[in-house]
């Protein structure tokens, strides 16, 4: 039997990534909508043949089995709460929520009623799957060195991706989640014992520095948002972790790296995630053992593979009672650190310091 899937929120997310991969997926049938702008409904109505609606208040677990929420950040924990609360499952993907407050809310919600599922994309890359793989080689992990940097990638300001109050931050939700999330899929998940984080902005409300590719909406107010964060975290499993997520930067292309170093040798992923045309011709994995440095395989894939993939796992993940309060328990220990990330950079003092987040 078919999972009967709603898309909650009729953006370019809902619209064009998510809907076209259930619908193409034999293990879903999408039965609803829901977006608060008419004529978004209407025109989703006109092409689809699909029923929306104005409110998720309209949804029932009689009629929907699954609800993958597509709706600016600061929605996150009000949409998927309710929904769970109707014992409606969620999926939603990155950021889970803005803050452990929200964090408590949604595990509140999921244990009494639907099931919350979330994730990042980025772990169902071939390429990461390589790196993953490889890790045995280095023996014990001590340190993991991640970035994902653009050249020219930053939201058109003024839309809620570059509003603090609606995104929660800038490039450290938007990218550096799915940096968290990749580093917990390779180590396992774990709290961070340390943070010290610095962010700046030189690039968010200068325009010749906007991802031309991204079509968001575009807003009269100034971004309040960091375009870059750039973090040393350390785990309480004792590995350390530098990070950095810029929208944008001087260099040529848009770059994802991994470094993890090991001791018996050392692994580097360089690759691009995500969507951008302004990509790395292909992705390269190194292994590096006692000044030998030996190019693995991984495989070339489509662009968006990933998103394929993960919507491939929902239904099997939803058929398993085994992964009730596993998005909280996997969300909790990211958010705990991106606060603590921010008001370490609101403390710190020097020229582009971005305030802290309250």
């Amino acid at each position: 039997m078919s999972v009967r899937a709603a898309v909650v929120g009729l953006g370019w997310a809902g619209r064009e990534l998510w809907l076209p991969l259930l619908r193409e997926h034999a293990d879903f049938e999408v039965v609803a909508a829901v977006d608060a702008d008419p004529a978004s409904r209407q025109a989703f109505t006109k092409t689809t043949g699909i029923p929306t609606h104005s409110a998720v208040a309209a949804l029932t677990a009689r009629e929907v089995d699954l609800a993958v929420v597509a709706v600016p950040n600061y929605l996150h924990t009000e949409v998927a709460g309710a929904l769970l609360a109707t014992g409606i499952s969620v999926f939603l993907e990155k950021p889970v929520c803005l803050t452990s407050a929200e964090v408590d809310v949604l595990a509140a919600a999921e244990r009494s009623g639907g099931m919350l599922l979330a994730g990042s994309a980025a772990r169902y890359r071939g390429d990461v799957e390589a790196l993953r793989q490889v890790l045995p080689e280095l023996g014990e992990i001590r340190h993991v060195a991640m970035g994902w940097i653009r050249a020219r990638g930053v939201p058109r300001a003024g839309g809620w991706f570059t509003q603090r109050e609606k995104a929660g931050g800038g490039a450290l939700y938007d990218l550096g989640w799915h940096l968290l999330d990749t580093l917990a899929f390779l180590l396992g998940p774990a709290a961070f014992t340390q943070v010290i984080g610095v962010t700046s902005d030189d690039f968010v409300n200068a325009g010749a520095w906007r991802a031309a590719w991204r079509q968001d909406q575009v807003g009269a107010d100034a971004a309040d948002v960091e375009d870059t964060a750039r973090g040393f975290l350390v785990r309480d499993d004792g590995v350390s972790v530098s990070l950095r997520a810029s929208w944008a930067s001087h260099q040529a292309r848009d770059v994802s790296v991994i470094h993890v170093e090991g001791s018996a040798g050392t692994a580097d992923l360089r690759c691009t995630f995500g969507f951008s045309p302004n990509r790395e011709p292909e992705p390269a994995l190194t292994l590096t053992r006692e000044g030998t440095t030996t190019r693995l395989p991984v495989p070339i894939e489509r662009i968006g593979v990933e998103y394929t993939r993960q919507v491939g796992d929902l239904a099997a993940m939803l058929a398993d009672p085994g992964n009730r309060g596993r998005a909280v328990a996997e969300a909790r220990p990211i958010v705990r650190m991106i606060e603590n990330f921010y008001a370490s950079a609101g403390s710190a003092r020097g020229r582009g310091a971005v305030p802290a987040y309250q």
